[in-house]
């Protein structure tokens, strides 16, 4: 696994801010959002892209492409893949992101309003298409096997691994690298969310503004950030002695039919998208021990997706532990499922609950277990991973402890 985030670079110390709660939320200091509603953003600090790549690269390619690379990068030396000209056709890579290279799109328009056509770099195109994350992680690694991009709002990188994972099932591929990245804290970006109020205005207590499930919770941090999975078919793992987090048995997808950008208030597209994910894998509600919710920090998405759980998991909601990890990360819109997804795996290691930090004032209509404030010790086999996206997209993932 591998990860780029707010809340930290590694695995090791992103998960270690996650279990203590520590918000990754603070001003924005790469671009001048005075003027604008939302000043504060989950910005990834400290990140070296000449680690992964020369610069005369790197100034070729949007930093959403540096932040998915940097992902896939260290997954790779995570998992000990190695990659050879005999293995290289039985490997892929499937990683998504939400909006993708907006920050070249608007560099390079600018440049074509303030100097003409001549000035647009020849580099744009290349350095700023979705799936040129993972055509750059294929050449850079010599993976020939099957190579794609889904594009699914903030549901890409869910999207991302359950299909890359229905590649191996199918026998595609051996390995799939499956994941997302995002740099969306543009002024174009955050001027549309702003517009669209969808963004918190609670610029003076950043690391108080992201808060699911709050009463007091009015729209979500934006972030940047990237992950990566390494998606192994079972056998080929164990005979290469590789480490195994997990085991991803179920992939549920739905559409709302609803809305643009709103969710129904019953949240009948998740509560599909949750038990065909269940299905998928075989178990019962009951048998879930922890879910990572999308939860945004939004009024709408966080009530209707406290109704689907209900509606889902029937009896079992109620005793349901629930937490949302973008109460510290904020929402890295295309990357935010891989991020959850690699937080709720380190749960099931190291059997702890993750909190929702912020939640003071709990929304009466959000009644469920939402692991408040700080992390719990718990008995963790089986998990679901949440991800709604714009255009009433939904992804949900389950994993299950290897033993």
């Amino acid at each position: 696994m591998g990860i780029i985030s707010p809340v930290g670079n590694d695995i090791a110390r992103a998960w270690m801010n996650i279990r203590e709660g520590i918000s990754g939320i603070g001003p924005v200091t790469e671009n001048d959002f005075t003027e604008f509603a939302t000043r504060i953003a989950g910005e990834v600090r400290d990140f070296d892209v000449e680690e992964y790549m020369s610069m005369r690269d790197a100034r070729r390619m949007d930093r959403f492409m540096h932040y998915g690379i940097a992902a896939a990068i260290d997954a790779v030396k995570d998992a000990g893949l190695e990659v050879t000209e005999e293995n290289g056709h039985r490997i892929g890579v499937s990683m998504g992101a939400g909006i993708g290279g907006l920050a070249t799109i608007e560099a390079n328009h600018n440049k074509l309003l303030e100097s003409g056509a001549r000035k647009v770099s020849p580099f744009f195109i290349p350095g700023s298409l979705i799936n040129m994350t993972s055509g750059n992680v294929s050449i850079i690694c010599g993976m020939t096997g099957p190579n794609l991009s889904i594009v699914t709002a903030c549901a890409s990188s869910t999207h991302s691994i359950g299909v890359a994972g229905r590649s191996v099932m199918h026998g595609d591929a051996d390995v799939m690298l499956a994941g997302g990245s995002e740099y969306a804290t543009t002024p174009l970006s955050i001027g549309g969310f702003c517009s669209a109020r969808a963004t918190t205005t609670r610029n003076d207590e950043p690391e108080k503004a992201s808060r699911p499930f709050d009463r007091d919770r009015d729209g979500f941090v934006p972030s940047n950030g990237g992950g990566c999975l390494v998606l192994e078919e079972l056998e080929h793992a164990k005979a290469r002695g590789a480490q195994i987090y997990a085991e991803l048995i179920g992939f549920g997808m739905s559409g709302d039919a609803h809305h643009v950008t709103s969710p129904p208030e019953d949240g009948e597209g998740a509560r599909k998208c949750m038990i065909a994910a269940m299905n998928d894998a075989g178990i019962d509600p009951s048998d879930i021990d922890y879910l990572n919710a999308h939860g945004t920090s939004t009024p709408i998405g966080d009530k209707g997706e406290t109704c689907a759980i209900k509606r889902a998991f029937g009896e079992a909601a109620s005793i349901l532990a629930i937490s949302s990890t973008k109460s510290c990360t904020g929402h890295l819109l295309g990357a935010a499922g891989v991020v959850e997804a690699v937080f709720s795996i380190l749960a099931m290691r190291d059997q702890v609950l993750p909190p929702t930090i912020n939640l003071d004032n709990p929304d009466p209509d959000c009644d469920l277990d939402y692991v408040p404030h700080e992390a719990r010790n718990a008995t963790i086999r089986t998990v679901i991973s949440n991800s709604f996206g714009f255009g009433g997209t939904n992804a949900s993932l389950v994993f299950r402890a290897f033993d």
